[in-house]
């Protein structure tokens, strides 16, 4: 018998072909809620399981067994299980992290669509996703007055949701937002899948978003932005960032200088400002900009450009700091620098932010002993006098953020600074797994296993971040 030869161009295009509609009809039963996906960790003989493992295996090549079986475990445990089926008010298929996460949060789904996005037939899923945060955001504008016009919440719930995630309290809980990387998330896909309706359909209700954050956590109009929520409650303002990070330790909340105190201006803005939230909506601005040009949108581009420049231009003035190699939290009204970094204070590689003496002195820092953890970057330096290695926030490690500082340094040319990091993650994970968080001294894995973000470990090496791992990704036409 003659053997097949899976190299041949028209051979391998008929097999993706084929193997692509298997998976496409496969998804569409999921998002539909039709049938159950089977976890990697499960032994299961599932034809879906099989096609969609099949279609990776002609998706991602790599000579490195152990890379392989980590690219198979992050689509089936961290993007495939997490699509939902519509659940009111999500009218759409919907994202959820995974473990007792119930609902669509902001930044968790931006990383796992930008995977999903590499698979076949997968566009219109991926609308509906987006689209749940513009139909939250006409609901939110229509019960509440102007000023708090434009957010979208933190997360977005199912009205028959858990007790901790309860959607049918939506207009008063989450009363704050998230990391604004949605438009970030959106060019990502555009970049993989050429959607420019998905672009198209998003610009408008993402300029309302960034404007809504500007002026509510930019209150005192200095380009530098702050945490809060309007339920008044310190804990929920952090939930916008790093939960626990220890520079918003000393975090209040005030009313906004801007406006007399009454109904329409309580307690909700806090006082201290944050490099990684800063960087975020700027690194967002830029792909807003991006996409409002690409749409043929010239007015917007420029506003969003205009946002950009008057952001960085904030960071380098106020929040740079030589002793540490890094960018610094503030407190808003005395612009004084609060002496604890964290992982955020390097998210601002990934906005283009320093400049390139100033990128240089952060790969200089996240070498040094304080950072460069068995595996990096820790939440905290150890050198605070608060770190702790497994702690929420307070000394463990994300995979996201680390992602996103290696992408940083990268883009500076910081090559070997970057592939240091990635290719620790990749190493520790084909070791112990895809996991929510990890001991940034151990590697040991912590939180939920399988969380949807955590497959930015498989992105690192997609993007090429790393150097020993290596991974070639050819998507079908």
């Amino acid at each position: 018998m003659k053997r097949l030869n899976i190299t041949d161009p028209t051979r391998r295009k008929l097999m993706l072909a084929g193997l692509s509609t298997a998976v496409t009809s496969m998804l569409s039963a999921w998002s539909r809620g039709s049938c159950r996906y089977v976890s990697a960790a499960e032994d299961s003989r599932s034809v879906d399981r099989q096609a969609t493992i099949a279609l990776l295996e002609r998706i991602f090549q790599s000579n490195d067994s152990g890379v392989m079986k980590l690219v198979k475990d992050a689509y089936l445990q961290c993007i495939v299980e997490k699509i939902h089926p519509p659940d009111s008010p999500l009218e759409r298929n919907w994202i959820a992290p995974g473990g007792g996460y119930l609902a669509q949060w902001l930044w968790d789904t931006t990383f796992v669509v930008d995977l999903l996005s590499i698979l076949p037939g997968q566009k219109e899923v991926i609308r509906g996703v987006f689209q749940n945060y513009w139909d939250f955001q006409q609901r939110w504008n229509a019960v509440k007055p102007t000023f708090m016009h434009g957010m979208i919440a933190n997360f977005i719930a199912p009205f028959d949701g858990n007790q901790w995630f309860p959607g049918k309290h939506w207009e008063t809980f989450p009363a704050f937002s998230q990391a604004p990387l949605l438009a970030w998330g959106i060019e990502r896909v555009y970049r993989r899948n050429k959607d420019i309706e998905l672009v198209r359909q998003g610009l408008q209700p993402l300029e309302a978003f960034h404007d809504w954050y500007w002026r509510e956590r930019d209150v005192t109009g200095c380009g530098l932005i702050g945490v809060g929520s309007y339920s008044g409650d310190v804990q929920h303002a952090r939930f916008e960032t790093y939960d626990h990070e220890v520079d918003l330790d000393g975090l209040n909340l005030t009313t906004d200088p801007r406006r007399k105190a009454g109904p329409e201006n309580g307690a909700w803005y806090g006082d201290i400002l944050i490099p990684a939230n800063t960087a975020y909506l700027l690194l967002s601005e830029l792909s807003l900009g991006r996409m409002a040009e690409m749409a043929g949108n010239l007015d917007m581009a420029r506003r969003r450009r205009k946002r950009y420049s008057a952001g960085v231009d904030a960071m380098r003035a106020h929040m740079w700091s030589e002793k540490h190699g890094c960018f610094l939290a503030v407190q808003r009204d005395a612009m004084a620098q609060i002496d604890s970094p964290t992982v955020g204070s390097f998210v601002p590689l990934m906005a283009k932010v320093p400049t390139a003496d100033q990128a240089a002195k952060m790969a200089q820092a996240l070498g040094s002993p304080a950072w460069a953890t068995s595996l990096p970057i820790p939440t905290v330096a150890t050198t605070n006098s608060k770190f702790q290695s497994g702690t929420f926030w307070r000394g463990d490690t994300w995979p996201a953020p680390s992602f996103q500082v290696a992408t940083g340094l990268m883009s500076y040319g910081l090559v070997s600074s970057a592939n240091r990091i990635a290719d620790l993650w990749v190493a520790n994970a084909i070791k112990t797994g895809i996991s929510e968080r990890y001991d940034s001294l151990s590697g040991a894995p912590l939180g939920v296993s399988g969380l949807g973000m955590s497959a930015t470990i498989v992105t690192m090496m997609i993007d090429r971040l790393t150097g020993k791992y290596q991974l070639r990704c050819t998507p079908p036409s």
